[in-house]
This record gives structure tokens, C-alpha cells and sequence, in this order.
């Protein structure tokens, strides 16, 4: 690992070329989506631009973060709306109402970090926020696809919002259709355009950049009516953006006439919890995948956003929040320090000075088309697939705040939510009221030093998300680097949230150099395979193997291997490849383990669960894997199978650095494998005729080197018994291979 970089003045001396290109890429992401997000906010477009410019200059002088950006997020969208709608007196403040808000919840925020309160966001539960924010994304959703049809629903329910969209199909402004869906296709394939040219800029600048052409060949500088299919249709500059001339002009100020309303104070409460758990979260994402694997100073972090906010609310922004999409962005293009987020706060009041005039040529429709792309990715199939696949009772409760939150309000679902959560986990532990809180809150969890350093957490009870601030509370007293046995045998129920928690943890105390371990659940049931699932205990079974499980076993008696259905937390050397470089891994089960006793070559074959994606975006999966220890030096080199849309990105590939190694010799090898790796004249010394003949003729497998072992699989799946025998054959087979 490089030098961590310097912090400070020092860190801005340094890093300032590095920091200042990251920044760029940063800056033209942020612009349309911060005038996109206002928008569908029902706010001035400034107020999103205003947001990020305080996000980048105001939060970067004090936060705890590193290397997150700042600013408007998709999470406020459907909380200012909620603000405009319920404190509109006809005055025309409901707006300079919202701002007021934003001031209150900004400085609330800042006091809770003060106080050192950033971790309350751990005891809210998982898939209750995850129900919210795909609530926020059918809102943006409903909302927005109006816009990008040139359509308009009048009612304030957001289910006859979605209903009325494809009610007034037929009526959709043919000419903004036509700019919308361009700007669609753009964002649903400019990660898969070949030409090295279309990713120079980001996709939503290519979005609102290809639309002004339309604006031209469509003339919506002048009110008229234009002909399609034998109706008419108006155009003209209300189709356009408004912005001031001058970003004076621009500026509103926080009206606090509301404060003494039941309104006000909803929408102030509403605001800080999903502002500060959406940030915290953010934050805490942003952490795994910064190289230097620094951590964030969560309650700084959490106080300089709400004075930023503040700042923001005074001025006419929207609440401000640590955004993963510009983070990971601002990561990737190569920022080391906390000033490339300030430098993309200096170069978007550059561009929207600068490019104010082009601004104004911009369509609302090719803004509205970011946002909807963006809500049905919060609240997809997927996002539903995923829940159930957590487990029933998470599909219940996802579900559940999602839909209370569409007929309510943010607040009112996340309490409702909380509720429906905790009903259903008294209700699964079969529990009186009293009892339940009693075995949450005085459960007798102990922490034990043992006399060789390693730490025993004996967790008692109900372990769900009302009990994470106790055992957080205990974990402290455990030293950075020290073994922990976490036992969860005397737990009558465990939350996934509580999972959630000391998974994190496991993986925080090990990047520190100590070794954790969760056992004690296998007298517990679940609802799913998923390993964070919610679990509940079965003191009176014994545990049961699944036909798959017994199936392995049965194979581990008549081969002579070793078959544990435990799981093993422990999957530090899977990190050695690249493939879990970048991809969290969780941990391995179902462990089959043998050697090839004439070739003195170890292996072992599991399945393992790893994570692709941060934060609220991430996805779960689950594979079964072969490690082959060849106990020998090999070149390091991926090979996986070669689609016929890789073949396309040849040149993409080619210009992140990656080459493909063809064998002319061998032209049916080079057209099924992408074969890549640094040393080519090595790769090619080890793939010998008679391996590349036995690539070529047997089924084809994703196989990575480190240097000294080979892992092999096949989909992202898990593998049947008779695929898990195949792999081991086909194991066999290749090192015989490469040891001859």
C-alpha cells in the first residue's frame, strides 16, 4: 500500500494535482444532478447547484471524512416536497418555509454530533430504511416522468401519480418523448459504448449536452405549436431551464414564520433522520473502498454537514449529504485528500457562472429523464428480489414502510416501519411485551478477557437493532488487533441488523490485524440462506443439514475428505486475488476439503458469499468456489470466459490498462478466453500446448492465479453436488498438468 496521504495544509500541498483532476470528473457529474435533484424537489434549480457549491467549500473545512463528496442527494427529494405541500398558505413562502427547516435540521444535526451521537443511525433497521428510500424512489419516479412526457397529474397521491403517467401516454409531448428517451438509451448504455471518445464525460453530461441539439431542431426558443401524427402540440422556452441571470438573483432566505407548527417540525424531523442515516451510512461505505482503508471521524462528520446545511438553508440550498455515486467517482479518478471535494465546490460556481447562457438551452426533460432513471433504480425489481432474498419477514417489512411512507409522510414510515419490526420480533420470539424489552435491555451480554489477550463476547437475549448501542457500548473495551470470540449460542432471536453490526465489526477489528469469529448459531433457523439473515433459535432441535449438505457430506465420508457445514468467518486469503480485491467477502461455508496425495496439492472447495456494490446499492452473492494450493511459483493472470460483448470492449479494456493475451497458434483458446495479466511472456511460458489444449476441451471455468494458488468457478451460483464433483476432477486434472 502507498504512503497515506498528508493531512491538512500539508496534504493540500501534495495532492493538489491529483485532488484537482478528480475534482473535474466530480464537478460535471454533480451539475446536472444537483440541478436535477432541486427540480424534482419542487425547489429553484439553484437551490441543488447552491447545495453542492456549500457542500464542496463549506463542509471540506470541517468533516471527518476523507475523500466523500458533498452535497444535494436524492434522499431530500421526497422530504421537500412533503415540506412544500403541507406548509403551503398560499403566500407564496412555502418554499422560504422548507429553508427554515433546513436550518433547524442542520443545526440539530450539528448539536447530535457534538454530542457524539453519529452512531445512533446503527440502531435503525436495515430494511426499514431500504423501504424509504424506495418509497423516495417511486416518488421521484411518479413525479418526474410527468416531466419527461410533458404530462401533468393533478392529483397529490403518488399512486395516481404512477397511474395517471400511463393514463396520459397518448398525450405525451412527442418532442420532448423524442429528448427523453435519448437521454434513456444514453443512460442505459454508455457504459457499454466501445468508443473510447463517449467516456471522456460522464453519462448525465451527455444526456443534458446531446438534448440542446433538439432544442434547436425543435425551436423551443419561441412559443408555437408543431404537428405530429396529425396532432398539435406546444413547445417553447417553458420546456426550457430557468435560471437567473445573476446568482444573486438566485439566493432566497429561510422564512421561520412556521415554527410553532406540528408541519414545520415534521418535516424538520424527517429531514435530519434521513439526511443523517443516509450520510452516516454513505460515510461508512465510502471508508471500505478508500485505498489507504482510512476511517471517518463519523459525529465530526455529522457536525460539519449540519453546519453546512445551515449555511445552505440561509442562502436558498438544500439540506446537504456525503453522496456515494460522486464519492466512488471522486475515489476512482485518483483524489487522495478532503480538498478535491473543495475543489469541486470552486469548479461548479465556475461552471455555472460560465455556463449559465447554455444552461438556460437545456430541456427540464432531459433533467426529469436523470431522475427517473435514477428512482426506478431505487426501488427496481431488483431492490424487491433482494429483500425477499434476505428473508420473508424483510420483504414484510420493506414492503410495509414503503407503502406507509407513500401514503403518509418519511417520518410516519420510518416510525411505522420501526413498529412493524418490533412487533414481528416479539410475535417470532414468542414473547410478552414486558419480557421482550426485558431479555433486549437486561440480557446479561458479558464481555470476557482471557488470560492468552483474546476477548470472549457472550451475547444473551434478544439481539436485535435496539441492542446495538449496548454492544457497541462493550466493544470498545476490546483493543485494535485483539482475537474476539463473538458467541450468540444463549441468543433467543437475531436481528439482521444486529448482523449487520457485527459484521462490520468483524471486518474493522480484522483490518487491524485480529482475528474474529461469530459462532453459537447452530441451533438457529432462518428464512433465508442469506448469512445475515434474521435468525431465531431452536434450543429443542439439533441442527439440520439441508439434502444439498448431507449430499456433500455424504461425499466428504466416501472420498475420504473433510466437509464442514460450519461457517468461516475467516476468508482473509481469498483477498490475495483480485477478483475479491474489489468485491467484499463475507464468508465461506460448506467447506469440502481434500488433497491430490500424488501430487501433494491441497484444496478446498466452499461456498462463499461476497458483496458487489456500496452501501444501499449493494448486492449479495453467493458462489462455490475451488482453491488449489499448488505449493509451487506461478505467473499471476485472470482468465475468464471471452463474450461476444467483451470482444467489443477490446479497446476500452486495452485503455484501462488490460490486455488481452492471444495464441495465434491457438485461435479457438483465444476466442473463448480473456486471458489478461502483467507479465505476458511468463503467462505465455506457463500456458503450455498441452494446457491450452486442455483448456480448450473442457468446460469453461472464471480461473484466477495469485502467484501460488488457482481459485476456480464457474457461475455466480451455488453447485450441485455433481457440478462440485466435476470441479474436483477438473481440479485434479489441471495441476496434474502443471506439475508434469
Amino acid at each position: 500500500m502507498e504512503t497515506i496521504p498528508k493531512t491538512g495544509i500539508a496534504g493540500l500541498k501534495e495532492n493538489w494535482r491529483s485532488d484537482l483532476i478528480a475534482a473535474v470528473s466530480v464537478a460535471l457529474i454533480a451539475l446536472p444532478l444537483s440541478l436535477g435533484i432541486a427540480l424534482a424537489a419542487g425547489a429553484p434549480a439553484m437551490s441543488g447547484i447552491f447545495s453542492a457549491i456549500v457542500g464542496g467549500l463549506v463542509t471540506t473545512l470541517y468533516r471527518g471524512g476523507h475523500v466523500s463528496v458533498n452535497g444535494p442527494a436524492k434522499g431530500v427529494i421526497g422530504v421537500i416536497l412533503y415540506g412544500i405541500v403541507v406548509m403551503d398558505d398560499g403566500s407564496g413562502q412555502a418554499f422560504n418555509y422548507v429553508l427554515a427547516a433546513v436550518v433547524v435540521s442542520g443545526a440539530i444535526q450539528a448539536v447530535l454530533g457534538l454530542l457524539k451521537l453519529g452512531r445512533l443511525a446503527d440502531i435503525f433497521h436495515t430494511s426499514v430504511i431500504h423501504g424509504i428510500l424506495a418509497a423516495i424512489g417511486i416518488i421521484i419516479f411518479a413525479k418526474q416522468i410527468h416531466v419527461a412526457m410533458d404530462t401533468h397529474s393533478d392529483s397529490p397521491n403518488i399512486i395516481q401519480n404512477l397511474i395517471d403517467a400511463v393514463t396520459y401516454l397518448p398525450q405525451a409531448n412527442p418532442f420532448v418523448l423524442i429528448i427523453s428517451l435519448t437521454g434513456l438509451l444514453l443512460l442505459l448504455f454508455h457504459s457499454k459504448i466501445s468508443y473510447r471518445f463517449f467516456h471522456l464525460l460522464p453519462a448525465p453530461i451527455w444526456v443534458i449536452a446531446l438534448s440542446i441539439p433538439f432544442v434547436y431542431a425543435f425551436n423551443f426558443f419561441d412559443e408555437q405549436t408543431l404537428s405530429f401524427a396529425g396532432k398539435a402540440y406546444e413547445i417553447g422556452p417553458h420546456l426550457l431551464l430557468d435560471i437567473p441571470d445573476s446568482i444573486k438573483d438566485s439566493i432566497m432566505h429561510p422564512n421561520f414564520g412556521k415554527i410553532k407548527t406540528p408541519e414545520f417540525w415534521t418535516t424538520v424531523f424527517s429531514m435530519l433522520i434521513i439526511t443523517s442515516i443516509e450520510s452516516l451510512a454513505i460515510a461508512k461505505a465510502v471508508d471500505k473502498i478508500d485505498p489507504y482503508r482510512r476511517k471517518t471521524d463519523l459525529n465530526k462528520d455529522l457536525t460539519g454537514i449540519g453546519m453546512s446545511t445551515m449555511v445552505a438553508g440561509f442562502i436558498g440550498g438544500l439540506p446537504i449529504i456525503a453522496v456515494i455515486i460522486r464519492s466512488t467517482v471522486n475515489i476512482h479518478n485518483g483524489a487522495k485528500t478532503k480538498w478535491s471535494n473543495m475543489y469541486q465546490g470552486f469548479l461548479l460556481l465556475l461552471f455555472i457562472v460560465a455556463l449559465s447562457p447554455i444552461m438556460r438551452q437545456v430541456p427540464l426533460c432531459a433533467f426529469a429523464i436523470l431522475l427517473v432513471f435514477t428512482g426506478f433504480k431505487l426501488a427496481s425489481p431488483s431492490v424487491f428480489k433482494q429483500a425477499y432474498n434476505h428473508g420473508t419477514e424483510q420483504l414484510v417489512f420493506f414492503i410495509g414502510t414503503m407503502v406507509l411512507t407513500l401514503y403518509t409522510n418519511l417520518l410516519v414510515g420510518l416510525l411505522g416501519g420501526l413498529l412493524l419490526v418490533l412487533i414481528t420480533h416479539m410475535l417470532l420470539a414468542r414473547l410478552s411485551i414486558p419480557q421482550f424489552f426485558k431479555m433486549v435491555y437486561k440480557s446479561r451480554t458479558k464481555l470476557l478477557k482471557r488470560s492468552d489477550g483474546t476477548f470472549d463476547l457472550k451475547v444473551r437475549g434478544i439481539a436485535n437493532f435496539l441492542g446495538i448501542l449496548k454492544v457497541e457500548k462493550i466493544m470498545t473495551q476490546i483493543p485494535s488487533g485483539a482475537d474476539v470470540n463473538i458467541d450468540l449460542s444463549e441468543t433467543r432471536m437475531v436481528g439482521m441488523t444486529y448482523m449487520d453490526y457485527l459484521v462490520e465489526y468483524l471486518k474493522t477489528q480484522r483490518a487491524t490485524g485480529g482475528k474474529v469469529f461469530i459462532t453459537g448459531l447452530d441451533s438457529h433457523v432462518s428464512s433465508s440462506t442469506y448469512n445475515r439473515a434474521l435468525k431465531i433459535s431452536l434450543t429443542t432441535s439439533d441442527t439440520r443439514l439441508s439434502q444439498r449438505q448431507k449430499r456433500l457430506r455424504n461425499l466428504a465420508t466416501e472420498k475420504d475428505y473433510q466437509y464442514t457445514n460450519q461457517i468461516d468467518w475467516n476468508t482473509i486469503y481469498l483477498k490475495k486475488f483480485h477478483f475479491f480485491e474489489i468485491r467484499p467477502i463475507e464468508r465461506k461455508y460448506n467447506c469440502l476439503k481434500g488433497t491430490f496425495k500424488d501430487l501433494n496439492v491441497s484444496w478446498e472447495i466452499a461456498d462463499v458469499t461476497f458483496n458487489e456494490g456500496q452501501a444501499f446499492t449493494a448486492e449479495t452473492f453467493n458462489t462455490t468456489l475451488m482453491v488449489l494450493n499448488l505449493n509451487k511459483k506461478i505467473p499471476v493472470f485472470t482468465m475468464e470466459k471471452e463474450r461476444v460483448l467483451e470482444k467489443l470492449f477490446d479497446r476500452v479494456i486495452a485503455f484501462t490498462g488490460y490486455k488481452d493475451i492471444d495464441f495465434k497458434m491457438y485461435p479457438d483458446f483465444s476466442n473463448k478466453f480473456l486471458l489478461m495479466g502483467n507479465n505476458e511472456s511468463e503467462i505465455r511460458s506457463f500456458f503450455t500446448d498441452d494446457i491450452i489444449r486442455f483448456f480448450e476441451n473442457h468446460q469453461i471455468y472464471h480461473l484466477e492465479s495469485n502467484g501460488e494458488a488457482l481459485i476456480i468457478f464457474n457461475k455466480i451460483k451455488l453447485a450441485r453436488t455433481d457440478e462440485t464433483i466435476a470441479l474436483i476432477d477438473y481440479g485434479k486434472e489441471l495441476a496434474t498438468l502443471i506439475y508434469d
